[in-house]
């Protein structure tokens, strides 16, 4: 199945808006290009099904400057309203119309932003604030609607493989890479990019430390925006059924992925929860074994006098003789009638940030005679180390 990649630019005199008004303005975004692309695909004229999308929001250029733009990936081809068949493209290499795109894009965004102001949600600082005033707004908006609009659609490409290659180069970017820096002196930064203007020439910039950083942190997006979505066909409430639906009318049997991943990626899927099934766990550090104990790390009360009804209990400590030390944690062993195992079972211990503490709490075990009538032979003050 070949999947096509289509690409909408925000034009320059609205990219400015986006910056003080990150999460609403991208979310219009992803709102405007979604509902375009269903919309159009969905018209007899030109496709006349479901498609799916999967849009991945960037918001850079290779000079890192402010240039917020979309790319979707749009299988070539869809399924039909009553999910009876495929529809594939009606001509080979050819998708949708990028201007009956570009032009629904920029109506519906530009429609979306005049809603958003009539609800006052839109923000206006600093140099914006001469687009406060309605004259000043509508005017900007009328502007951008005489203007063509960029979309840019790409030839479709081969099938999975393909659409791994892809989705790894974009999907988990950054604004600049560090393969891209080239050095740091005297407050300057040089790193490599491509002038896109003039047939992506390879180039070096050079710019001041604190511009360099003004501009990576323009590409911040805000915490827990989602910058990549699915729609249509490929949307998380209904993909299982549909991809089965596709797989079905195409005869095709599901893809084999661990085929296509490289050793690297496999390592990545098994490291699953084992509680969830579903979250990714990553090893943080390796905590050493403890060592096992050795006879002297015990200490075991000797008593001849000790009741026929015992209880032995083991509790974590540290070796009497060598309490600076930190070496692996013994047991203790201890041997008591059931009532006063009673007062042994939750002994009060403070709240410790970590077991081996230079301050430890104190237990102190009577030891000897355990009959009702004797008062105990001896005592012994044991430190002890809640486990965690």
């Amino acid at each position: 199945m070949p999947y096509v990649h289509v690409v909408f630019t925000v034009p320059e005199q609205l990219a400015p808006l986006a910056p003080g008004n990150q999460r609403l303005f991208y979310s219009l975004l992803f709102r405007a290009v979604s509902e375009t692309l269903l919309q159009i695909a969905a018209d007899p004229r030109r496709l006349g099904a479901r498609i799916g999308v999967l849009a991945v929001l960037h918001t850079w250029s290779q000079n890192l400057r402010h240039h917020p733009h979309l790319h979707c990936l749009v299988p070539a081809g869809g399924l039909a309203f009553d999910n009876s068949r495929w529809i594939g493209t009606r001509r080979r290499g050819f998708f949708l119309p990028v201007r009956v795109l570009s032009r629904m894009f920029r109506g519906k965004l530009l429609a979306f932003l005049k809603q958003s102001y009539r609800c006052d949600e839109l923000c206006f600082a600093g140099k914006l604030a001469e687009l406060s005033t309605p004259r000043a707004f509508y005017a900007l908006l009328h502007a951008l609607r005489r203007r063509e609009w960029v979309v840019y659609s790409k030839p479709p490409f081969g099938g999975p493989e393909h659409v791994l290659k892809y989705l790894a180069r974009y999907t988990h970017r950054v604004a600049i890479s560090n393969g891209r820096l080239l050095s740091l002196d005297n407050g300057q930064v040089r790193f490599r990019w491509r002038d896109s203007r003039h047939d992506n020439r390879s180039g070096v910039m050079q710019l001041g430390a604190i511009e360099f950083i003004r501009r990576f942190l323009l590409h911040v997006l805000p915490s827990g925006f989602v910058k990549i979505r699915h729609f249509g066909l490929l949307a998380n409430r209904n993909r299982r059924q549909a991809l089965a639906l596709c797989r079905l009318h195409l005869t095709a049997a599901a893809p084999e992925i661990d085929r296509l991943l490289n050793e690297q990626q496999r390592s990545a899927l098994s490291r699953s929860c084992p509680q969830c099934k579903r979250g990714t766990m990553r090893v943080i550090a390796h905590c050493a074994t403890p060592e096992p104990a050795t006879p002297n790390h015990c200490f075991t009360p000797r008593s001849s006098t000790l009741p026929e009804k015992t209880v032995r209990t083991w509790l974590p400590t540290r070796p009497l003789d060598s309490a600076a030390s930190k070496p692996a944690l013994a047991p203790l062993c201890l041997e008591s009638t059931p009532q006063q195992l009673g007062h042994l079972r939750k002994p009060h211990i403070p709240e410790q940030p970590h077991p081996y503490d230079r301050f430890s709490p104190t237990l102190t075990v009577s030891i000897g005679a355990l009959s009702a009538t004797s008062a105990p032979s001896r005592q012994h003050s044991i430190p002890i180390h809640p486990l965690r």
